[in-house]
């Protein structure tokens, strides 16, 4: 069963909150909200999160000073961040928000449904990443696994091995064609980007899977970076 991805909803003011997860609930995912920059640097401690959805102007820690902590540290550094403003003050206002690290940078009033179609985005290759990391961790516990005869092991982990193989398949093709299709609408290139990160991180897995097939000689753990 594929748990629900978590969405960081960071906002001081609860109607925009509320109006956040009217959109969103579409989804079916899990919107956790935030009132400040420290509650959501706080939820960020213990939970994994697919994206942040995070207003730029707070009291107290404003939204890039909230990503430059989010950035600095090596759990969440990775974790999307899309900066919402109410004002505009031109490029410059919108270059500090990608500097701060911001996958994108929106202007409210926004569209619904372009800010559910870039969050469904990231969802998905989150999704997508967590899949890879289940498997790479159910390859290591087979091959650590020291119960079994010799032969037994090697005929169940390289049944296992076949499997895994044929997963990673499928979730390539599904990557190559989410990739085309981004490429193909003209999406933002900060999706195009995460999206070609993905299929650098499918390669490296599928490597690490070829190097496991007997002859080879390796038995090294998968990488499960994030």
């Amino acid at each position: 069963m594929v748990q629900k991805a978590k969405i960081l909803l960071v906002d001081d003011r609860p109607e925009n909150l509320l109006a956040l997860e009217a959109i969103l609930s579409a989804l079916d995912q899990t919107l956790v909200r935030a009132s400040s920059g420290e509650e959501a640097l706080k939820a960020l401690l213990t939970d994994d999160f697919a994206v942040i959805l995070l207003d730029v102007q707070m009291p107290g820690m404003d939204g890039f000073e909230t990503a430059a902590h989010i950035k600095r540290r090596e759990r969440t550094r990775d974790i999307p961040i899309i900066f919402l403003t109410a004002i505009n003050h031109g490029p410059h206002h919108t270059f500090r928000g990608y500097a701060a690290g911001a996958v994108d940078y929106i202007s409210k009033p926004f569209d619904p449904w372009v800010l559910r179609a870039k969050v469904s985005v990231f969802v998905e290759l989150y999704m997508k990443n967590c899949q890879l990391r289940e498997q790479a961790s159910l390859l290591r516990l087979q091959l650590e696994g020291g119960d079994k005869s010799a032969g037994g092991e090697a005929k169940e982990s390289a049944g296992l091995l076949a499997e895994l193989s044929a997963r990673l398949a499928a979730v390539e093709e599904q990557a190559e064609a989410l990739t085309k299709q981004l490429n193909d609408e003209s999406t933002d290139a900060a999706a195009v980007a995460t999206a070609a990160h993905l299929e650098r991180k499918l390669t490296g897995l599928r490597r690490a899977l070829d190097a496991l097939e007997p002859g080879t000689g390796s038995t090294s753990p998968v990488s499960s970076q994030n």
